[in-house]
């Protein structure tokens, strides 16, 4: 959903800067092992699901959203591919056995990949800013595929001036490299440890780009698409009633304008549970990296160790939060594991056009109410 940790004084989690007489128990390391297992291979599963289910689905490909939605599943794949899995063998050996440029790589790959994923989610949330609460002309107009390429590389690039360059050029360690020389190896366990640490200039500078800038953006996109959701539900609510026949009876409402009224009430809900656990994921990690270098890298070891996988967590959660909480991508999943039985596949619209009465709210066009009874259709 993302470790990343441009920062970490001890980024990897290892027990992480900390000597290893705070190293885990037998059966703590069996109940992390498990642990650190399960959150593996939910991020691997769920985010392969995702990308194979808009590369099969031409419907999804044609929607501009997902292209982020698959790009941050790619880097949220890296993450539980590349980063995750090395994490958790020094974590539960408490020891690192891959050499001192191989921790380099894997440090720098780790902010990379954690921080491309975050700004995929500010991608995403500004792209449905644009189409909900602006004119459908304006969203086309912004949203090109020219922009949105643009956005997907910088997703991609950016992380690379907070990754790899610093990290490799020691960027990080300037004024503290004594400190991190003596956690590297602990001499009564005979341990090395991947020990990444940063100084105050870097703490700061990498939790803006990576966290606080992304999660400002978010915060007001969702804000704006949570008040723009619940006046089209009361919009529509008014022309429901402005619908109704003299004779007073009231119509049960038209299938058209029910669906859409329940689909930006849900709406409104999933933004909250998506800024929710983008929050309980990422801040404890980031707003404790800020702090730790301004209090002499006090903080203990397990807890850094607890807030960086908790920020893992969240590549395992996107394919939930941002594909599985979607009808389409569900039927589409529903396609592809159940063999492409045909009972999931999207039902074609028979028989005549039927007439309606409508009117437009914001750049969209909603049924007030049709002559005869619509035919029942499903949608997406």
């Amino acid at each position: 959903m993302p470790s990343y940790l441009c920062l970490l004084p001890v980024m990897e989690e290892l027990d992480v800067n900390v000597s290893s007489n705070e190293g885990f128990g037998i059966a703590e390391k069996i109940v992390l092992l498990t642990f650190i297992s399960a959150v593996i291979l939910m991020a691997i599963l769920g985010n392969l699901l995702v990308m194979v289910a808009v590369c099969r689905d031409r419907q999804l490909r044609k929607i501009k959203t997902n292209y982020f939605i698959v790009s941050l599943a790619f880097a949220d794949l890296l993450v539980s591919v590349l980063v995750m899995p090395f994490g958790a063998i020094e974590l539960v050996q408490d020891n690192w056995i891959y050499g001192e440029m191989f921790c380099l790589v894997r440090t720098s790959l780790d902010v990379l990949l954690t921080t491309a994923s975050i700004l995929h989610l500010c991608c995403i949330s500004l792209d449905r800013y644009y189409a909900i609460c602006c004119q459908p002309l304006v969203y086309r107009n912004k949203m090109t595929p020219l922009r949105i390429a643009v956005m997907l590389g910088g997703c991609w690039v950016i992380p690379t001036f907070i990754s790899f360059l610093p990290i490799m050029q020691g960027w990080n360690s300037i004024g503290i490299i004594d400190l991190i020389q003596q956690r590297q190896f602990n001499k009564a366990s005979n341990s090395t440890y991947c020990i990444f640490m940063v100084n105050k200039p870097y703490a700061i500078t990498c939790s803006v780009v990576a966290f606080y800038i992304p999660f400002l953006l978010m915060v007001l996109a969702y804000y704006r698409i949570y008040i723009t959701a619940r006046e089209h539900a009361h919009q529509i609510r008014v022309l429901q009633r402005a619908g109704t026949p003299a004779d007073g009876r009231q119509h049960p409402p038209d299938q058209h304008s029910t669906h859409r009224m329940k689909t930006e009430t849900k709406a409104a809900k999933t933004l909250c549970i998506i800024m929710g656990c983008f929050c309980l994921c990422w801040a404890p990690f980031f707003v404790t990296n800020i702090v730790d270098p301004f209090i002499n890298y006090m903080v203990p070891g397990k807890l850094w160790t607890a807030f960086l996988w908790l920020g893992y967590i969240n590549s395992g959660l996107n394919p939930f939060l941002y594909a599985f909480l979607n009808k389409s991508f569900r039927r589409a999943f529903l396609i592809i594991l159940c063999c492409g039985d045909e009972r999931y596949r999207r039902p074609s619209i028979l028989g005549q056009t039927v007439p309606c009465s409508t009117t437009t709210i914001n750049g969209s066009t909603h049924v007030l109410r049709c002559d005869v009874t619509p035919y029942k259709v499903t949608s997406s």
